[in-house]
């Protein structure tokens, strides 16, 4: 399809790799576009349990490719403490607020999203153990995944393919991402 939605996917050093690997698969069988962006470079990262992988692009030259229709960050400690410090995931995630397009964060990574001043005041979910750190800047819930305007949060490794489907959801229909789960075997 022509109009195909564009997803760019964030990675760094300690990404939770489940989280990344399900959710840009889970898009891609949904037919959204998705770039993989390293955030340092376009080499290979270490991700949270040592498994490595290889970005389509630094992400800097990813963004030469946006506007993106969604903007994804996975967890993991790492990764997520690296999210919260880089000042070029701060701008991408104000620009993609300002625009009223698509944020998405699991586990540790709504933590990124305080750091930069993301979605304030909305309802969101985490990792339970940074919980605690997000409920004073937001309505805090613990459903698997929160939707509050463009805000898709979730939990954690477990509930990735739920984080994948709600995303795909949005970006590609109901009625595709309900296929893509009925051929994963989870409907």
């Amino acid at each position: 399809m022509g109009d195909s939605k564009k997803a760019v996917v964030l990675i760094a050093e300690g990404s939770e790799e489940m989280e990344a690997v399900i959710t840009i698969d889970v898009l891609r069988r949904a037919g959204v576009n998705v770039t993989v962006a390293g955030l340092k470079d376009n080499g290979p990262v270490k991700c949270s349990r040592d498994v490595v992988l290889v970005p389509d692009a630094s992400l800097t030259d990813a963004l030469k490719s946006g506007p993106y229709d969604a903007v994804i960050l996975p967890g993991g400690l790492g990764g997520s403490k690296l999210f919260c410090e880089s000042a070029e995931v701060g701008k991408l995630l104000k620009e993609q607020e300002a625009s009223d397009r698509i944020i998405g964060a699991i586990c540790a990574a709504p933590t990124a999203l305080k750091s930069h001043g993301i979605g304030l005041g909305k309802s969101i979910t985490s990792y339970p153990g940074v919980g605690d750190h997000l409920s004073d800047s937001y309505k805090y819930l613990e459903d698997k995944v929160v939707i509050s305007g463009k805000l898709v949060t979730s939990r954690g490794p477990g509930t990735a393919f739920d984080f994948g489907l709600a995303l795909a959801g949005l970006l590609a229909g109901k009625e595709k991402a309900d296929a893509v789960a009925k051929g994963l075997l989870l409907l």
